[in-house]
């Protein structure tokens, strides 16, 4: 299936991609290069939407299902001279590819691309259904958000998210949810602070409450995290004056059912708790809300809730990704991610049978000299074709 020129091919639309520096936000460069490579290999068309997704569609002779292969085109930023690789030239140094998203996961996007239009070739379109790609844009502060999309244009009855997962199958994955717990004080000079009412002891009150919260469990999945990561008090500085406000951050990591309403439940309990206990005490529990702006113009919005999601490891869409993957030579094991994907929203929102397949290791999203190892980015391509020649056999 992959011949030597379309591995070359594959590492050097990998390089121009790595080439085109795309934060969240400006992805429009990587992007417009995509499309063009989309119409290039022969997709039958290529939608860019609203928040600047770009989605390549083909169409099989006959009527089936529809598969979407899912990978960011955003990067986290870079601090260029903490790198000694050069992070955004895509060099090939002993069999690895360097730069900011090599592995997370502009890798794996092209291998879809460049997977899907190779089988529709060798297959001259003969299978049932549908192949679309896409390229989401803000997934790095959004995880799931822009997918939705791409999930009501595409309406696919399988998804396959491209995130790092070392060529195993991904069934399941934590959710993630940002949430702000804010107490409200009084301000006075600090040379009089029985003038006021400050908001950080207040805050100290219920943080050290939260911490005694019991967590959530999942048998697959493990624990549900709850972790303080940051506090800020205003005014800031302080100059002499009574805090009258102060706002903490949490990191909590979700599990399988549980909802926007049942994770804020026992904090309020315990604001509601202090409150009988102390009429000066005064909090707000409630989610963190991003808003953020595309390179289309349009902004993204939304909480910062993204739902845990998992399958069982014998349903039948997993087996047929499974023994295609073994059918090839490879060897995957099943298991789930350990971080938020896009999933959140096509399994966790959407129901829509999902599973993550991706080159290279999930500890180098994100990293100094980031890199893919062009055998992992061969292997995966090969993985995609087989996964989408086993969803559209007619």
């Amino acid at each position: 299936m992959l011949t030597e020129e379309r591995k070359e091919k594959l590492v050097e639309v990998l390089q121009n991609a790595i080439q085109r520096k795309s934060y969240s936000g400006e992805e429009k460069e990587v992007a417009e290069y995509l499309k063009k490579i989309f119409i290039e290999v022969g997709y039958d068309k290529v939608e860019t939407d609203k928040y600047g997704n770009i989605i390549g569609t083909i169409k099989g002779n006959y009527e089936g299902p529809k598969v979407l292969l899912d990978g960011h085109m955003d990067t986290v930023p870079v601090n260029e001279e903490k790198w000694n690789k050069k992070p955004f030239a895509g060099e090939i140094i002993d069999g690895k590819l360097y730069g900011r998203g090599t592995s997370d996961m502009k890798g794996s996007l092209c291998a879809m691309l460049l997977a899907g239009a190779y089988l529709a070739k060798d297959l001259n379109k003969e299978f049932a259904g549908e192949i679309n790609v896409a390229g989401v844009v803000h997934e790095e502060c959004f995880e799931g958000v822009a997918a939705r999309e791409i999930s009501s244009y595409v309406k696919p009855d399988y998804v396959v998210i491209g995130e790092a997962s070392q060529l195993n199958l991904k069934i399941g994955q934590r959710g993630r949810g940002e949430i702000v717990v804010e107490t409200f004080g009084k301000p006075a000079h600090s040379a009089n602070p029985d003038k006021g009412i400050n908001a950080v002891y207040k805050m100290m009150k219920i943080v050290e409450k939260i911490k005694e919260l019991p967590m959530t469990h999942h048998e697959v999945l493990g624990d549900g995290i709850l972790e303080l990561t940051d506090m800020k008090s205003s005014p800031y500085p302080g100059a002499s004056v009574v805090p009258d406000y102060c706002r903490a951050t949490y990191d909590r990591r979700l599990l399988v059912g549980e909802t926007l309403e049942s994770v804020l439940a026992p904090i309020q309990a315990l604001i509601d708790e202090l409150e009988k206990e102390d009429e000066t005490f005064k909090a707000k529990v409630s989610y963190a809300k991003g808003l953020e702006k595309c390179y289309t113009g349009h902004s993204i919005e939304g909480e910062r809730f993204f739902p845990g999601w998992i399958y069982n490891d014998t349903d039948e869409y997993v087996q047929k990704a499974f023994n295609a993957l073994k059918e090839i030579g490879q060897t995957p094991e099943i298991t789930h991610y350990n971080f938020c994907t896009n999933g959140s929203h096509y399994a966790g929102e959407a129901g829509i049978k999902t599973i993550g397949y991706g080159p290279s290791k999930e500890n180098l999203a994100h990293t100094i000299d980031e890199y893919i190892e062009l055998d992992q980015l061969f292997k995966v391509t090969e993985g995609y074709y087989a996964i989408l020649k086993a969803y559209l056999k007619k």
